[in-house]
């Protein structure tokens, strides 16, 4: 076994290190694992792919440019890499720490990094941009938007980045190069952060989450902490949650770094908040003592959409980042008026004799679910699917009160919906099955008409009926997307009432 050379590792942090003759593999073949693998190919890496599942385009395209790719079971591919014997394994997010494949890694002693430590080694290309990180159990996508949209309002080049969609890898090869980057970062890309200096960095919030994926809290909370290490400008964090701060404390940060906190009540010094309807700074300019800056009023965002607690929530943390990168308050506000939200997240899909139907399949957490349903006084909420060892008991006790009845959707319905009964006895709950009379598995659609159909049966004048699952969707659905689709075409044809052409 040829390791990496502790001298030759220590030069690899440059698009223009030496690279060529390493041997590296990249573990998983979706959008990060097929921007590793290209971005090694260009390099002059002997690469190989390896992945449970296939995709012949990929594989095409990658054996053009001499990646070989091992596709099985965890026993195959492990058979493989120890053949290959690579020096470097790049890991796409969704591998979890303990698979077969990185636990042999590790007692082989092999270099591993995540799709993200790799891009900011080799983000020089073209030009250095400065990376904006952010990171939370709800709000990223959102925040990441906003805060791209005002630094865009600015004059700057910028654009969202990393866990929103693309590839972080593929950013760094824009040929016109950023003067800066958005980058959302997942709890999955920062276990494997290692090196990354942001020149600012966020904290939306934290609650219980991927506790499959880390194994506990406690390692899900330490991998959303090292956000923080060795930012530079400014730590945004979310002044509301004790735990953040807590983990800021502890981060250590480049020299001249600044905490700036934001929450929805009036802020001190160093920080963002609401005063008498106003969205205001306080964590930057120069008077920052004795007065604050307006951003925005609350009215302007209810006008915009925009006026959801979480929401405005997100737009100051989104301010917050950009007054780090010095976007002039005039800047944010236009930015934040032209905005319009991600498709999926608290959407509006139809209204019809009083009752209004909001597609917020974006909800894959109870985190998300929680501000969704905290924005609504009367709803027949439609929930389930994959919780990912998270507990829902107590998002229910908080909000049963205001629940007119729970439909309750997932390929392990009927067990979620015995948990609802026995929590809330005095609940309405109805579960639609997995399976049809026959046993066959339901597709995503005839879900959510069954679904559909059934909160209809219980909506009033005056009710949401809401989709925010508190659950990710691939038990039954290709992704969040997919389901929120299913639920409008749903609602569409049992109203009446026309979709998009």
């Amino acid at each position: 076994m040829a390791r990496l050379d502790p001298a030759l590792l220590a030069q690899l942090n440059s698009w223009y290190a030496p690279w060529r003759g390493i041997r590296a593999c990249v573990l998983g073949l979706g959008v990060a694992g097929f921007a590793a693998a290209d971005v090694l190919a260009e390099l002059g890496v002997t690469t190989r792919v390896f992945a449970q599942r296939g995709d012949v385009e990929k594989e095409k395209i990658l054996s053009v440019l001499d990646v070989t790719s091992c596709i099985g079971d965890n026993e195959a591919q492990l058979a493989a890499l120890r053949e290959f014997d690579p020096q470097l394994i790049i890991v796409s997010p969704g591998y979890r720490p303990y698979n077969p494949l990185l636990l042999w890694a590790a007692q082989a002693g092999i270099t591993v990094w995540g799709d993200i430590e790799f891009a900011w080694r080799v983000r020089d290309k073209v030009y250095t941009a400065e990376w904006l990180c952010i990171t939370g159990t709800n709000g990223k996508t959102t925040t990441a938007q906003l805060t791209a949209t005002m630094l865009v309002s600015s004059g700057a080049k910028a654009a969202p980045v990393g866990n929103i969609g693309v590839p972080v890898l593929d950013a760094i090869r824009d040929p016109e190069g950023f003067d800066a980057l958005v980058v959302e970062l997942s709890s999955f890309q920062l276990h494997w952060l290692d090196t990354v200096r942001p020149y600012a960095s966020c904290v939306l919030n934290i609650a219980r989450d991927h506790l499959d994926w880390h194994g506990s809290y406690e390692a899900y909370i330490a991998a959303k902490a090292k956000i923080f290490e060795r930012t530079k400008t400014a730590c945004v964090y979310n002044r509301h949650e004790e735990i953040i701060e807590t983990l800021l404390m502890q981060a250590d940060v480049q020299e001249g770094a600044r905490a700036v906190g934001f929450g929805l009540d009036t802020p001190a010094r160093s920080e963002l908040g609401v005063v008498e309807g106003i969205l205001v700074d306080r964590g930057y300019h120069a008077a920052r003592g004795t007065t604050a800056l307006e951003l925005v009023t609350l009215s302007e965002l209810h006008e915009a959409g925009l006026a959801q607690p979480h929401t405005v929530a997100n737009v100051l943390a989104a301010a917050a980042l950009a007054r780090a990168y010095g976007v002039a308050p005039t800047d944010i506000k236009r930015a934040v008026l032209g905005f319009v939200p991600d498709k999926h997240r608290v959407e509006p899909v139809a209204k019809q004799n009083g009752v209004l139907w909001v597609d917020d399949s974006k909800a894959t957490n109870s985190h998300a679910a929680d501000a969704a349903l905290s924005a609504v006084a009367s709803t027949v909420w439609i929930m389930g699917g994959d919780f990912k060892g998270t507990d829902i008991v107590p998002l229910l006790t908080k909000h049963v009160k205001k629940l007119r009845a729970v439909v309750v959707i997932g390929a392990n319905s009927q067990e979620t919906a015995g948990l609802v009964r026995r929590v809330c006895p005095e609940l309405t709950v109805a579960q639609v099955a997995a399976e049809d009379a026959e046993g066959a598995k339901l597709t995503g659609d005839a879900v959510m008409e069954r679904a559909v159909v059934s909160a209809a049966n219980y909506a009033l004048a005056g009710d949401t009926v809401l989709l925010a699952p508190a659950a990710a969707s691939i038990d039954q659905f290709g992704g969040y997307a997919e389901r929120g689709l299913a639920f409008a075409r749903a609602v569409q044809q049992l109203l009446g009432v026309p979709g998009e052409q």
